[in-house]
Parts: C-alpha cells; structure tokens; sequence
C-alpha cells in the first residue's frame, strides 16, 4: 500500500494504492475511517484489481479549502479529471462504504461509460435519512447544528428525545454518540453533512445509467444492520435489470471485513 496526493486548486486530496491487478478500482470509504480502512478487501483482490482508495474531505489526509462552500458535482469531476490524468487511467470501476456512497454516485453520473462495475457495500446515498436532511436544510437547522460543535448536550438532547419516542434504534443511537463525542468528531460530522449536500442523486437516473452502460453492480448488506438496510436499498434495486446482492450476517460497522472474507472464499 503507497500513499499518494494530488493538489486541485485549494484542496489535497490524499488517496491509497493497493493491489497490483489489471483492473482499476476507485473506493471511497465511510465516515469516520480513511482510504486505507478497505486494505482488507484490496489484499483478498490484490491478483485481480489495483484499487484507488481516497481520504475524502475532513478524514485522513485530504483537506477541503472551501470550507463556507459547498462541494459541487463539477468540482468533483474536475478533481477526479485531474486524479485520472494523473495515474493514466481510463477505464474503472467503483466501490464505496457508506458515506462513500454519495461519491460513487456522483461519480457514476459524471463517468457513466468509464465505468464497468460498482461494489455497494451498505452505501449512502440511495435513501436519504430523515437526520440528514435535517441538518442540511433549512438554514435554522444548518446553524442549530453548527453549534453542538461546541454545545455537544444539545445533541444529546435530540438523541435522548428521538430514542425515547422510539424513532431510533439503540444501536444508531450508539453509533451516532460514538461519532459526536469530541469537538474534532463533531467537526468532522458538521462540514461533512454541509460540504457534501450537493451530492444527491436520483434513483431513475443512475438505474438509467446503469442498465444502458450494462454496468455490473453488487451489492453487500449487513443483516443486523439498522443504518443502512435491504429495504431502503430497493429503491436503486428493483430499478436495475441485473444485480448481485449479498446479505452478511453482521452490522453496519463490521461489514469491511466480512466483505473481504467473503471474497477470499469465493477466489
């Protein structure tokens, strides 16, 4: 595994190169983790692709320079023109965890025939959580949220409130504490939730996408997971005319490794 960065305007981007295949794999990992959390999986595929694995903005090493403006979907395609200049690469495909998912996405939308196949492990961005919203739009909510970086009770507030009505499973509000439990932390998940709000996609577009550029698409899912579930995946799901899915019998935060014995098994 090398580390590498490439500069585009005021923003670094950090990426990992893993594996020495003759396929090109573009990862984008999921919050809180950083490029190198998909080794696992590039060692089980080492023989089969070289993958492209990226710190997105505010994780690891890559540093967003706009940070009272909003991550643009042209934005992403100049920086990932740059990145694709840079290593050569023409043809590629995708994998994303996650929060990884708005950037794959994205991605698809902007390269739709570059791209060959697409490995979903319990993505975002295919259905929207209710939360998410709420702390992107309106403003009143955008700024209540800014301010439980350094006013973390209200956050707590809100979870306690949320949990006890029932709105939310005990372990998304474990998961959710786990992730707001320092100003750093809570940084990271405000301008995370504001930088990237532009990148949303609509379902009947990328399945449109997908079925005309025949690209091949697999899907990973915990069975315990509560975050990201089979259901809210059917909204991409029962739009593609062909598909692979797999449901692995762990939670949303195990899923990595369990992909990667999953692949070992099947080589």
């Amino acid at each position: 595994m090398t580390s590498h960065f490439l500069t585009y305007e005021d923003h670094v981007i950090h990426y990992y190169k893993m594996g020495n295949g003759i396929k090109t794999k573009l990862a984008f990992h999921g919050f809180g983790l950083d490029g190198s959390s998909f080794k696992p999986i590039a060692d089980s595929w080492s023989n089969v692709y070289t993958i492209y694995s990226f710190d997105l903005f505010y994780h690891g090493k890559s540093h967003w320079g706009e940070p009272n403006n909003k991550l643009t979907k042209q934005q992403w395609q100049k920086i990932l023109q740059a990145f694709l200049q840079k290593e050569k690469i023409n043809d590629f495909s995708l994998m994303a965890f996650s929060l990884g998912g708005k950037f794959a996405l994205t991605t698809l939308e902007l390269f739709p025939d570059q791209i060959r196949e697409i490995t979903f492990i319990a993505p975002d961005g295919i259905k929207t959580q209710m939360w998410y919203n709420l702390a992107t739009y309106p403003l009143i909510f955008q700024n209540y949220f800014k301010s439980m970086i350094v006013k973390p009770n209200r956050f707590l507030k809100i979870l306690n409130l949320v949990k006890s009505i029932g709105l939310l499973d005990k372990s998304i509000s474990k998961f959710a504490a786990s992730q707001m439990n320092s100003a750093k932390k809570r940084r990271r998940v405000y301008y995370s939730w504001v930088i990237f709000k532009d990148l949303k996609s609509n379902m009947n577009h990328i399945s449109k996408l997908v079925n005309e550029n025949d690209i091949e698409v697999t899907m990973f899912l915990g069975s315990y997971d509560k975050i990201i579930t089979e259901a809210g995946m059917n909204k991409l799901l029962h739009k593609l005319k062909n598909y692979d899915i797999h449901l692995l019998e762990c939670g949303h935060n195990n899923l990595i490794p369990h992909v990667a014995a999953f692949l070992r098994q099947i080589e």
